[in-house]
């Protein structure tokens, strides 16, 4: 299989990143100066990451929200221009295909981001319910992540109106004479931006960032444990096609307006499945672990109660280098998901004691103004 190779792939050698098969891309999974350091640079100061790997598409024509109400349990109908709404597209036994973000650009214009191992079965799932609307799927755009307490002291040098955005909110902008679509969003817990551009101008602008002293490059590994302890789902792992959004502890992510006894409830797929998980609580959820050692965890590893009955599995584990030790997130039956549970983990057939925690393990902290 050729991979893909996504606009920053020179710049990513330059910097000396050892690349990684992901998603059917070569990306870079870490820089010469290691994932913990690179870690705890984005938690101090701005960390950049190359995400042109997603899939980016635009959503435009008459019936827009209502066909896009009917594929995810959101109120668009409430959402304003340029701002953002977290989603979820559902499937007919309530899972979840893929998670996105959409962002209204205009009354029947929608901007949308989606993982990049579904982007292909998510585009052929939406163009399947055109009804005169037109899915415009850009091919030729690349996407950056700004990420970290020091991001909008950086864009702020780019950029002047983008550092006033607010958590979840975009605008329109030129870079050095490129048009540009920045949000104030991110997958870290921190406070960041995500600037979509032309494929053609992202290198350019990844060096003028990175001449930055506050910014350095951040490769997957790196996200992956930051998103951990920010108590973020990550697709095939938190979700899946037989998880639904109450066992992922994502009822929140199904606008009030959706639900039963709202303004238009149901009408997207998997809603009664929805609906009745909501009313009888799941007998499995997702949950936070802490291991009580220095032991990694893994994903995949069977939990278990003090009594060595199993009661779950692991979903993502990482070393937190912000907690200082190994943290994962697991599906846990409801009756051991209480905060400050102690269960076990099977680790090469020993028994590695772990803490039932509350998530996110860090504090989030998204710029709300």
């Amino acid at each position: 299989m050729t991979l893909e190779r996504t606009p920053l792939d020179t710049l990513h050698r330059e910097l000396g990143a050892k690349m990684v098969p992901f998603a059917g891309y070569e990306m870079p999974v870490q820089y010469p100066t290691g994932i913990i350091k690179e870690h705890l640079h984005t938690r101090a100061a701005a960390g950049l990451f190359d995400v042109s790997h997603m899939g980016q598409a635009f959503l435009r024509g008459a019936g827009s929200t209502a066909l896009l109400e009917s594929l995810v349990p959101v109120d668009l109908e409430a959402l304003q221009d340029d701002r953002s709404t977290y989603a979820l597209l559902t499937n007919e036994a309530g899972g979840v295909r893929d998670d996105l973000i959409i962002t209204r650009r205009g009354p029947e214009e929608f901007f949308f981001v989606v993982n990049a191992a579904c982007k292909a079965e998510d585009f052929a799932h939406i163009a399947s319910h055109l009804a005169g609307q037109t899915l415009e799927i850009l091919e030729q755009q690349a996407l950056l992540a700004l990420q970290g307490p020091a991001a909008r002291e950086v864009m702020a040098t780019l950029c002047p109106a983008a550092a006033d955005l607010v958590f979840m909110q975009g605008l329109e902008a030129r870079i050095d004479g490129v048009e540009v679509y920045i949000t104030c969003s991110g997958y870290t817990g921190e406070d960041g931006f995500e600037i979509s551009l032309p494929s053609d101008a992202a290198d350019a602008l990844a060096r003028r960032l990175l001449c930055h002293d506050l910014v350095e490059p951040i490769g997957l590994g790196a996200r992956d444990s930051l998103r951990l302890e920010a108590g973020l789902c990550l697709y095939g792992h938190e979700l899946a096609a037989d998880i639904n959004p109450v066992q992922a502890g994502l009822v929140w992510s199904i606008s009030k307006a959706r639900r039963e006894g709202g303004a238009r409830p149901g009408g997207f797929p998997g809603a009664d499945a929805i609906f009745a998980a909501i009313a009888d609580k799941p007998p499995r959820v997702r949950v936070g672990l802490k291991a009580d050692g220095k032991r990694p965890l893994r994903d995949g590893q069977p939990v278990a109660d003090e009594a060595g009955r199993e009661v779950g599995a692991i979903s993502s584990a990482c070393f937190g280098a912000s907690v200082g030790g190994p943290v994962a997130m697991a599906y846990v039956d409801r009756a051991v998901a209480e905060a400050g549970t102690a269960l076990l983990v099977t680790v090469r057939d020993k028994q590695l004691p772990v803490t039932v925690t509350k998530l996110p393990f860090i504090e989030q902290r998204y710029f709300r103004g």
